[in-house]
Parts: structure tokens; sequence; C-alpha cells
């Protein structure tokens, strides 16, 4: 095979914590670069019950089974090793079908430097498309390191970090803070960090009737996302004991959707805590799933504490609340803030009877949940949403390899979020009616 560069640019996107299209970052990521004209090939791991290669949407996936889940520094050691021998073996059967020019990781972890240092001998580019910042994760986790180990496996941390930067030709960065990291800690020149936020596609991501689902009888609360230690998803749990258990709530109960490493454990915690009546594990879930709970919700929970880095990383969960015209309750983070503005109730990290507070006054105030879920809905379509971010993130390609991205058609089942008597009956019917005032 020619190892010539075809018409169409080919990009190799590598992503190892989370498999494809689950990502949906990368998926629109790799969707934009479809529509704009580019070849894309996708390397991650799989998802249970994925095929090893499948082409959706015309991107070329190939995925490799997940290496064991990692306990301690030996075990990161081994499932770091594990995946970047899989990927590179990967590579070059992406390479041998057709040759691409340039490399996208995705962090976490901050390994694949190296790989790209050996496709650069075939003048291939790489991106780094920075998701996480290693060693404030290391931090928000373990805190400030205090033994001999951790101190080596947090100099290790930053010595990736550096790695990746020097080995970089260009930085996509997830918000304005990790830009500036970016540029101060990554010495890069800002012409060469380009911002992409992770918006939601709201032509698509938006709420949907369902002519079907009887009418509730309960509040719903949702969690949407990784359920990691950093992730603070035992404060849902915590809430809804206060208001069950506490308050004597009985219209209230709760979905949290998604997978980690405290799965386990938070449905142990649940069993423990009495509300396995009230409160649903669906585990991985995908679009479809997504839409008919977010959009039967009636408040979204951003539980996650401030941390090193949580208070400068951009949480997908909240910008999908928004899409969803979901009022929603956070901790009080600068990133958080800047992605919801005033249409979020924010109340200080870690106060968890604030957290309830804020989170029951939206259940009793019909007018307030209307207001909020119009103003969110309003601010991440107008000023969040993926368009913009997507001309940008294929504006980074054609200035290194050098059509517009279709929103795809409107569906009819969709709400109408224009009329505003409309989008008032639709966030009062995510719950019980309320009672005559």
């Amino acid at each position: 095979m020619s190892n010539a560069p075809a018409s169409r640019p080919h990009v190799l996107v590598i992503v190892q914590n989370l498999p494809v299209p689950l990502d949906r970052r990368v998926w629109l990521e790799c969707r934009a670069l479809i529509a704009a004209g580019f070849d894309v090939s996708v390397i991650c791991p799989k998802g249970p019950g994925d095929p090893s290669a499948e082409t959706l949407d015309g991107v070329r996936i190939h995925k490799y089974r997940p290496a064991p889940q990692a306990s301690g520094a030996l075990g990161y050691l081994v499932e770091f090793v594990y995946s970047w021998l899989r990927t590179a073996w990967l590579s070059l059967r992406v390479w041998r079908e057709r040759p691409f020019q340039a490399i996208q990781a995705c962090n976490p972890p901050d390994t694949y430097w190296a790989l790209a240092r050996l496709w650069r001998r075939r003048g291939v580019a790489f991106v780094f498309d920075q998701h996480d910042l290693n060693p404030e994760l290391f931090l928000s986790r373990f805190g400030e390191p205090d033994s001999l180990m951790q101190r080596l496996q947090f100099a290790f941390l930053k010595w990736l970090e550096r790695r990746t930067y020097a080995t970089a030709d260009h930085v996509i960065s997830t918000n304005e803070s990790y830009k500036r990291i970016a540029i101060e800690r990554g010495g890069f020149s800002p012409e060469d960090v380009t911002v992409v936020r992770s918006g939601p596609d709201t032509s698509t991501m938006r709420p949907i009737h369902d002519p079907d689902a009887p009418a509730p009888t309960r509040h719903t609360l949702a969690y949407l996302g990784i359920m990691g230690p950093q992730d603070g998803v035992e404060t849902v749990l915590d809430v809804m004991d206060e208001l069950v258990h506490r308050r004597g709530r009985t219209d209230v109960d709760a979905v949290l959707m998604g997978f980690g490493d405290c799965y386990e454990d938070l449905r142990r915690r649940s069993t423990e805590l009495g509300l396995d009546d009230v409160v649903t594990f669906t585990g991985r879930v995908g679009p479809p799933e997504i839409a008919r709970h977010l959009s039967a919700a009636t408040v979204g929970l951003c539980p996650d504490l401030k941390t090193p880095l949580n208070d400068v990383s951009t949480m997908n969960k909240t910008m999908e609340y928004m899409a969803y015209a979901l009022p929603t309750v956070s901790f009080d983070l600068v990133e958080t803030r800047v992605s919801a503005g005033e249409t979020c109730l924010f109340v200080e990290s870690g106060d968890i009877a604030a957290f309830t507070d804020a989170v029951e006054g939206l259940l009793d105030d019909p007018k307030l949940r209307v207001r909020l879920a119009r103003e969110a809905r309003e601010r991440v379509a107008t000023h969040l949403d993926w368009k913009p971010q997507s001309e940008a993130y294929v504006g980074v390609w054609r200035s290194l390899l050098g059509g517009t991205v279709d929103a795809g058609p409107v569906r009819k089942d969709y709400v109408d979020l224009v009329t505003p008597e409309e989008l008032e009956r639709f966030v009062l019917s995510r719950g019980p009616i309320p009672p005559a005032s």
C-alpha cells in the first residue's frame, strides 16, 4: 500500500479512559471532522458488548479489551503500559488501512506523547486534547504528597505532562483555565492553544415528549456522569437520605446515570441507607436513555466538591442539564459558574444541608424551576452550543493539515422551547402537580 496522503486528510484519535461514542465530547469532535471533509479513525477501549471494529457515521473505530481495573500505583502502571501497547499495535493496523497525517491524544493519561514521537518519523503531527489536569487530579484524590512514594508518583505525573506539552504541535483546552495552564506550565504561545469547550449540540440534545410515560408521582433528582472518588456522587445519596429519612418527603426519588471506580461502593451505600426503593442506578447509558431521564427529571445535581481539579474543570453534566432545560444545584466551582452563570443554584462546597435546602427549595417553588429552566436552556443554546466550538475545533485541523457541520433533522417529538407557555407547562409536568395556591 502506498503511504502517500489521499485528498482527504486522515486524523487518528486516541482515547483511553472511555469508549467511543460513549465519550460524548470526542464523538462530537469526530463527527465535526467527518462533516468538514476529514477521514477519522479512533482507537479506544471496548465497552460491554462492543465489537473490535466498527464504522459509525463514517468514523472507523478500533477497540481493544480494556485492562483489568487498576489498584494502587503498580496497577495503574500495568494499565497504562497495557493500553499503550494495544494502542500502538492498533495504530499500525490503522496506518496499513490508510496512512494518517495527525494524531489527537485525549488524556488521561499523559502517555501517548511517546507514541506520537514514534509516528513523527513519518511526518505525523500531534495534537494534545487536554481533558484533565493529571497533577491536579492526583492532588484532588490524595492531597499533597507526604510520603516518598507519593512524591515520586506526583513528580512522574508532572514529568509526563511536560513531555506531552513538549511533543504537541498544538493544544486543545476545554476552557480558559486549562489554556492558561498550557501557556504558563507548558510554555505554549497563546496562538498555539485553542479553547474548545465541551458544549452540547443543542439542536439534538433537548427535551423530548414521552407520550407513553405515566403521570409522575414523584420529583426525580438526576445525576449524569462518571462515578469516581473525585466526583462526589455520595453527596446525592446524602441528600436523598436527608430528604426521605430526616425531612420525611415521600415525593422524591433519584436516578444516577453512569459508572466508574465508585459504582459498586455507591450501590452498597444506597442499600445501607435504605434508599434502594427511591434511588435507581442505570449504569452505562446512551443518548436515548439520557434524553428520557433528563427530560423527565425535576432537578439536576452537580455534587463535585471544590478541589484543585474540579474548580478549573468544565463539567459536561452541567451543560447537558441546561440543554434539557433542567434546573440545577451545584457546589460553587469557578468553571461551573462560567458555564451556568446565574441559571444554577450554587452552595458552598461540602455543605450537604445547604445543598439539600437548595434542592428542596426548587421542588417546592414551581415558578423558580420554570425561570431557571428557561434561562438555562437559553444560555446553553446561545453561549455554550457545540456548533461554534466545532468551528474552532475544525479550524485547528485546517491550519495544521490544510463543509460546515450539519446539525441534522429536528425531531417532531421535541419539546417546544420557544413558546413560554409550552416550556412552563413542560417544566411543571416533570414532577407531581403542585397543589393549587
